[in-house]
């Protein structure tokens, strides 16, 4: 079957060259398109620039990502029916650099993302905007496919990170959502959309649950009646 996964993290610039990300390895998402291409699943790999994880790669297709706005785009260029599953694991920036400027150098703003920001000119301040959320617009873009997103939670306990895994799926309709962090602890939690949640201990564990989202649904017993 079709599957795309996101991997790594996105980056956003403050100038040409200084960029604000996160400490996203891609090793887990980049490891599970290599468990599905090895089951015989179609798969493209769409991995941020700066991830450091350069493991074996078996996707059919590896596409690098930069930015949120492009992470955005090549999602949405594979947009469309065929796509069986969409494993959303990449560590997406929460905020872009809005309005960026010099105290000392009132009324002269910069363009984020754009020339070197002088170092000599002191201290800077910055504007910092929530950048769109990309798990929102995954059912639009893919109507057929399963879909799964990650909640990476720092704090609060493994109850809260189940909380808020449920949270985004309500949230945003998917299908599953992957808990974990320090605040989840060892192994990860898979909470899917029936309300059930699995505990799995280790990445090969939590590979096999999210492949049997690929699986077609049990026929029903031959003369049960319907529910």
């Amino acid at each position: 079957m079709r599957c795309v996964v996101t991997a790594g993290p996105t980056f956003e610039p403050l100038d040409a060259v200084r960029r604000l990300t996160n400490f996203s390895t891609g090793r887990l998402g980049s490891e599970l398109a290599d468990f599905l291409a090895a089951r015989g699943h179609d798969v493209t790999l769409l991995r941020g620039e700066q991830a450091t994880w350069r493991g074996e790669v078996r996707a059919r297709r590896v596409q690098t990502f930069t930015t949120t706005a492009d992470l955005r785009a090549r999602l949405q260029a594979l947009a469309g029916p065929a796509v069986a599953a969409v494993f959303h694991a990449a560590a997406v920036s929460d905020y872009t650099f809005g309005r960026v400027w010099n105290p000392r150098r009132a009324g002269r703003p910069a363009k984020p993302g754009r020339g070197k920001l002088a170092s000599r000119h002191g201290p800077l301040l910055a504007r910092l905007v929530p950048t769109p959320k990309i798990i929102a617009d995954l059912r639009a873009w893919f109507p057929r496919a399963r879909l799964v997103g990650w909640k990476y939670e720092v704090e609060g306990g493994r109850a809260r990170a189940l909380r808020r895994a449920a949270r985004q799926l309500a949230e945003y309709h998917t299908d599953g959502c992957v808990a974990n962090g320090p605040a989840y602890g060892a192994g990860f939690g898979l909470v899917r959309a029936d309300g059930s949640c699995l505990h799995l201990a280790d990445a090969p564990a939590l590979f096999a649950a999210l492949e049997a989202f690929l699986r077609p649904p049990p026929a029903a017993e031959p003369g049960g009646a319907p529910d």
